[in-house]
């Protein structure tokens, strides 16, 4: 096997692009359609950011770029989501012999800033409770009477929290609130405190419109809770995933494409429509000269180098392809890092992963990909915007790092994920043990096998080559074996019919992560115009 070392010096016969013949994709079968060609057009302005053009990155320089690098150890953070807190309530007065009340155990300005007090106490055990980041606006309470234009933080928000106590389905003070083109989740009381009128009517008054079917844009049964304050919470954080995924800003290494689409389609024009991305291409010529520049700097070198011997050094990790690819790997991942710090973005993803790079780097993209993953970017091999969008989304959700993989066959409920390059902080904390061999198909590089954690829950998104339906499958990891495909891999088990997964199964690449995300994704997806099938609801063999 041949190696080269930070420095440069080339140990091969030859480093030209004949040897190492570009693929780009893991398709078992070798046969695919190349991804398309990145348009140039503009796209409307996202909710995570400005609108730019998707053009090609150039004119960077190492030097510009290494002390960016230093100061990125850690990605950014998420967003906070922004919620404004309203309750709509009456306060009637008494009319002889005809009725002056609707239902509702809030019928005064007493019993409505005493429910204020209630609502406050309440969202601030939300805040303690919430695992991603939420900002709560102080509670306001408005009658049909209200004038809006009092409430001065109504734009700040990118959430309405309604908490539907009194005023009717239909009054003009709630159609101007829901004028205001934010997210809305009504929230009404049972049993946790004075009964809700809209307990009631939020099905037939507001929802139905006072038909027998949904009447109201944006907003179905899905977006109403009763008591439940965990049913709020969830709900927040698939917003606030989706408010973080609008508008993503992703460097393309090569170019942006799709592993396959629909005859006529360009993926990347669905997803700057769908997701408003803003995707970056870094030409290979690019990157060539900015690794070339990274080797030519001592202190990057020896960075690079300590940064390897301490990896390696960690227990549970073993090394079992050359040193010198490792070493080689934390410098392209302190180049990516550096170019992703420059474009102000958090994300990246490798066109040509399986080849293209590897005389560039001197290594594969596999670690160093691994690498950025664990430390809070989001990092995708294959550029393959089909399936990058539904890890984007699931990372700013969890706010765990993605394992974007290839499914096998479905069989006796078991499914094998597995791919050469897999994050190993799955939980968002710990470092699971990892094994660095080579890439497989190439036998080259440095690659992790990631010893996931057996038991462990994980959620499967399956992206349709279409960008219209999503598959859910919630699974359990039941073995991490070692057979001769992709390094990281796990077996999982399912509870839906093997056969229907089989049938119902679009797409190719699934993204997977740990824990049981699915009702935030399907909430999400439903914003977008994405249909989800959540198989794990399916029957059971």
């Amino acid at each position: 096997m041949h190696g080269t070392n930070l420095k440069g010096e080339d140990s091969m016969t030859t480093n030209n692009h004949e040897e190492y013949p570009i693929q780009k994709t893991c398709c078992p079968c070798g046969q695919h359609q190349s991804p398309s060609e990145i348009t140039r057009r503009g796209f409307l302005q996202g909710m995570g950011g400005a609108a730019l053009l998707g053009t090609a990155l150039t004119g960077l320089t190492w030097s510009g770029l290494s002390a960016a690098e230093r100061n990125s150890e850690t990605g950014p953070k998420r967003r906070p989501l922004v919620v404004k807190p309203i309750l709509m309530y009456s306060t009637p007065k008494r009319l002889h012999q005809k009725s002056w009340r609707t239902w509702g155990g809030i019928q005064t300005q007493q019993q409505a800033e005493q429910e204020i007090s209630r609502i406050k106490r309440e969202l601030n055990d939300l805040s303690d409770k919430a695992d991603f980041p939420v900002e709560f606006l102080p509670p306001a309470g408005i009658k049909e009477s209200t004038d809006l234009s009092g409430l001065s933080d109504l734009d700040k928000a990118d959430v309405f929290l309604i908490y539907a106590a009194g005023a009717g389905g239909r009054t003009k003070t709630f159609n101007k609130l829901a004028e205001q083109g934010k997210d809305i989740i009504f929230f009404c009381r049972h049993k946790s405190g004075p009964v809700y009128l809209w307990y009631e009517n939020v099905s037939p008054s507001y929802l139905r419109q006072r038909t027998d079917t949904l009447a109201v844009k944006e907003l179905d049964d899905g977006d109403v809770v009763v008591d439940n304050q965990d049913e709020i919470l969830w709900r927040l954080r698939a917003l606030c995933g989706l408010r973080n995924t609008m508008g993503t800003r992703i460097i393309a290494i090569g170019r942006a494409g799709a592993w396959a689409q629909p005859k006529g389609v360009k993926m990347t024009d669905l997803v700057r429509d769908k997701w408003q991305f803003d995707m970056q291409d870094i030409p290979y010529e690019e990157l060539g000269r900015l690794i070339k520049e990274a080797r030519a700097d001592d202190a990057a070198v020896r960075r690079a180098r300590q940064r390897a011997e301490a990896y390696l050094k960690a227990p549970g990790n073993t090394l079992e392809t050359q040193r010198q690819f490792v070493d080689n790997a934390f410098l392209l991942e302190q180049v990516f890092r550096g170019i992703m710090k420059k474009a102000d973005c958090q994300a990246i993803t490798v066109s040509g992963c399986m080849g293209t790079i590897m005389p560039i780097a001197e290594t594969s993209a596999c670690l160093a990909l691994s690498l950025l993953n664990d430390n809070g970017y989001m990092a995708f091999c294959e550029s393959d915007f089909v399936v990058i969008p539904s890890g984007v989304l699931l990372a700013n959700i969890s706010g765990r790092p993605m394992f974007l993989n290839d499914p096998t066959y479905p069989h006796d409920g078991v499914i094998t994920l597995a791919h050469c390059t897999a994050p190993r902080r799955m939980n968002g904390q710990e470092l699971e043990p990892v094994r660095i061999l080579t890439h497989y198909e190439s036998d080259y590089g440095a690659a992790p096998k990631v010893e996931m954690s057996k038991g462990q829950t994980v959620t499967n998104i399956v992206p349709d080559f279409a960008s219209k339906r999503w598959v859910g499958l919630l699974g359990e990891i039941i073995d991490v074996p070692f057979m001769e495909i992709c390094r990281s891999q796990i077996d999982i088990s399912f509870t839906c019919n093997s056969k229907t997964l089989a049938e119902r199964m679009p797409g190719f690449h699934w993204m997977t992560c740990y824990g049981d995300y699915m009702r935030e994704v399907g909430y999400a997806l439903k914003k977008v115009g994405i249909e989800w099938e959540n198989l794990t609801e399916s029957e059971t063999v």
